[in-house]
């Protein structure tokens, strides 16, 4: 995943247009909040990445699986998985935006005060093509890289067993619908370590 799917130097250029509230700011530190404010789109449209790749996944790990499944039992039984993934989707993008808003200040405010001089957070503020615009779309790539790490991490032990919940409650619903059919497989989340399937009953 790389920072080209938001590109926050877009999302400042739509702040610029609005008034440009950061160029009102008075210190370094507000400089780079109102910065790190504005850039709070592309912190959820990560988060939704993240969340929407893992169901994707998953989508397609029970749609492989559902062709094993009867003709007359695939219907019904593909509606309760599709419901059953949008309830995970929902649920683990729910807690990576809150991480989002949690950690980004954190891991962003730091390199931007420290690759960026408060007359260059002045200059993004009204985004001209300036040296200082070209710097910042450059290191979009490193904030991206940190940010997308750090929501692995920080939602890592929330997202594991609800993953996992997930393959199991597949699991069984092919195994009802088809015992003879192979589990559902498994989708691990991104950065995640997969979850072991349960072995076969003989």
């Amino acid at each position: 995943m790389t920072l080209r799917k938001y590109t926050p130097p877009a999302l400042l250029l739509v702040a610029l247009l609005a008034g440009s509230p950061m160029a009102q700011a008075q210190t370094k530190k507000e400089l780079v909040a109102k910065v790190i404010q504005l850039q709070q789109p592309a912190v959820d449209a990560l988060s939704a990445s993240i969340a929407r790749d893992t169901a994707a996944r998953m989508m397609d790990a029970a749609g492989q699986a559902l062709a094993g499944v009867p003709t007359d039992k695939r219907e019904a039984l593909g509606k309760q998985v599709q419901a059953d993934i949008k309830a995970f989707y929902e649920d683990v993008q729910a807690k990576l935006h809150d991480s989002g808003v949690k950690i980004a200040p954190t891991t962003l405010g730091p390199l931007l005060e420290e690759k960026f001089s408060e007359d260059e957070l002045k200059q993004i503020a009204v985004w001209l093509e300036s040296p200082a615009a070209k710097k910042f779309q450059q290191l979009g790539g490193e904030m991206q890289s940190q940010l997308s790490r750090k929501l692995v991490e920080d939602t890592r032990p929330a997202v594991e067993p609800k993953l996992k919940a997930l393959e199991q409650t597949l699991q069984k619903r092919f195994a009802q619908a088809a015992p003879a059919a192979a589990s559902a497989p498994s989708a691990p989340a991104s950065g995640a370590k997969p979850a072991a399937a349960p072995a076969k009953k003989k």
